[in-house]
Formats: C-alpha cells, structure tokens, sequence
C-alpha cells in the first residue's frame, strides 16, 4: 500500500454486546476505569441536539480541509461504526454538513467525531446524529486527497486503532481499545453501581465525609484557629 493514499477495507470490531453495555454507563466513569487518560480533550464538543455516541472507529486521515476520504468511509461503513476523521484539528474549513451527515444517517452510521470543523450546524442539530468536532466555519472543503482509511490514527494524543470503542456524551470523549473493552466494562459497571449507593447516602445526608480531614493530616495541611 502507498502510504498516505491508501485504504484498508476489512478490520476486526469490537463486539456489538459490549457496544450496546457500554451506552447506559456515563463516559466520566469509564474514563475514571482507565485511569483517566483516555479522554479527548475539552475541545472536542457536541454539535448535535442529544443521544450518547457509541460503535466501532472506522478511522479515517486526510490533509487539513480535505474531504474525499471522508466521503469514502460513509460509502463503505457498516451500520453502527463511529467514523473518526483526523484533519489535523485544523479549523479553517468546514470538512462535513448537513447533506454528508443526512446519508450516513440513512446508511446507518453511529455518528462521526471531526477532529476538524463543520458547517450547516443548525440543520445538524435537527439531524441529531451524534456528532463532534472542534468548531464552525461556512467555509467548505477541498475533494482532492490524499488519505487514508481503515488505519491507526492518533487524536488529542489519544491512539484509536479501527474497531476500537469510540463513546461520547455531554461531557466528552474517549476511546476503549478493542481488546480491553471487556474488562473496562466490568470495571465501569462496578464504578457505576458504586456512584449510585453514594447519590442514596448524599441524598438521605448519611454520606462518609471523613475521607477529607484525613487526607489532609496526611498530607501536612496546617489548621490554624
């Protein structure tokens, strides 16, 4: 394959039963299983209305602004896969809208995130199809090329191999190596079980606070009267 202008159309992904557990768990906890270092950044946000981001990577790169590869990869996703578009974080033009975003919806995408821009962004919102991206210009894109699909890339300094778990929600995003899936799962699972007995203590006043004073004995806090 020609580096930088190539296009790998099969990959293992991760299962849909751990897709489909992973959608009712908060992404912070599954970021705090992981030791939180997997998330994206802040400035990758929501540009659509609601819904949690969930399915396989279908990794896409392209140069800055360009997006022929991005309309390749709707044209050959399976229904369900997240495609994940690495145009560098440049904002300057606007690699996806309305129209791009209204027939993966129709070829059933899970939803995009742009490491880049896009446009037509009310009409996105009224779409709702989880989308995330870094900004809004009108400016669009240039279809010349080069890319690559189907190919490790790297976002904020997050590694997303294709088939990883890609998730999102209102706080964020991250991605869950494909083999690491399970076991972050039951790791989130158990961490959200967790967070729900301590909402009931705070709720009925019976929550442990003592953890703080402790803490600061421990580490050397000087209390003055």
């Amino acid at each position: 394959m020609s580096a930088g202008f190539r296009i790998k159309m099969s990959w293992d992904r991760v299962e849909r039963t751990l897709v489909d557990a992973f959608r009712s768990i908060p992404v912070a906890n599954v970021s705090d299983s992981m030791h939180r270092l997997t998330g994206m950044g802040n400035r990758l946000r929501p540009m659509h209305r609601d819904g949690v981001l969930a399915g396989p990577a279908l990794t896409v790169r392209s140069r800055p602004g360009d997006n022929l590869m991005l309309h390749k990869a709707i044209d050959m996703a399976h229904p369900g896969d997240v495609i994940v578009y690495d145009g560098g974080g440049d904002v300057t033009n606007a690699v996806i809208g309305e129209m791009m975003v209204a027939h993966a919806k129709v070829r059933k995408v899970a939803g995009f995130v742009i490491y880049g821009a896009v446009r037509d962004s009310e009409a996105l919102m009224e779409i709702n199809l989880p989308i995330y991206g870094l900004g809004i210009t009108p400016r669009g894109p240039y279809r010349d090329g080069p890319g690559e699909i189907g190919l490790p890339i790297s976002i904020e300094g997050i590694p997303i191999a294709p088939g990883d778990l890609m998730l999102g929600d209102r706080d964020g995003l991250l991605a869950v190596p494909r083999g690491s899936a399970a076991d972050v799962l039951l790791q989130a699972q158990q961490k959200t079980v967790a967070e729900t007995r301590q909402m009931a203590q705070i709720l009925a006043g019976q929550m442990d606070r003592s953890w703080i004073d402790r803490v600061l004995s421990e580490k050397g806090c000087e209390i003055v009267e």
